[in-house]
């Protein structure tokens, strides 16, 4: 929990003393110094903090605020309640082999839609075949898709390519190929831009019968970042 801390960051960027904010908020100086040492305030006091500076409770408590950018700062206190650093704060499910190390999940064509909706069910991973591949990095882990379509072009439909996972969007780079895990449109292979300003992501098409579109982060589930094309085939 960061509440604390996030209290006085937000406090010194408005530039309020604790004699000023304690006036403020309606309590004193004495009590503020101790909200900022770690004292759990009451929740109607965290509620008026919170609308005091426009930032949501989740926000207050889950994210470090300090080391957020201005623009991510400004999307919070606008109201903005997504996840905006792509963390999701959670475990990612994977299955391991007999000596404890990471498989690489594949994601057949089929499996597609049942994967946007079980992405975080192991009984579902642990039913998709796996493999592994010695000379990828150990520091990572990775998931094996199979390409729909041939809006990617020269990878052909039916394709397989090798992903890692990526925890934080930020570190996107714009232009290269990534494996895009969406609410409405299940899995995309695509290009990506990032249109942060917008809190949405430019999907674009190396085939240009395909038009670029943008889709608002809100409805991303998971980002993987290409690594490798795979020549292998499986009855899946």
């Amino acid at each position: 929990m960061y509440f604390a801390e996030n209290l006085k960051f937000l406090r010194t960027r408005r530039r309020k003393s604790q004699t000023d904010l304690a006036a403020e908020l309606e309590i004193t100086r004495t009590t503020l110094s101790g909200y900022e040492r770690d004292v759990q305030p009451p929740f109607r006091t965290l509620i008026r903090i919170s609308e005091y500076f426009n930032v949501s409770l989740d926000a207050m408590i889950k994210y470090k605020l300090e080391v957020l950018s201005e623009f991510q700062l400004s999307q919070i206190e606008k109201g903005f309640d997504i996840d905006i650093t792509g963390n999701k704060l959670r475990l990612l499910t994977i299955t391991v082999d007999k000596s404890g190390k990471e498989n690489i999940e594949m994601v057949p064509v089929k499996a597609h839609a049942g994967y946007a909706g079980s992405y975080g069910d192991l009984d579902f991973i642990a039913s998709l075949p796996r493999f592994s591949l010695p000379f990828l990095p150990g520091n990572k882990t990775y998931r094996c898709f199979q390409v729909k379509g041939d809006s990617m072009l020269p990878v052909a439909e039916n394709s397989w390519v090798t992903c890692s996972y990526l925890e934080n969007w930020e570190n996107i780079k714009d232009g290269k190929p990534h494996i895009v895990v969406t609410r409405n449109d299940g899995i995309v292979f695509k290009l990506i831009y990032k249109k942060m300003e917008n809190n949405e992501l430019q999907l674009v098409s190396t085939n240009r019968n395909y038009a670029p579109y943008n889709i608002h982060i809100s409805q991303v589930l998971e980002i993987w970042k290409f690594e490798t094309l795979n020549s292998f085939e499986i009855n899946a």
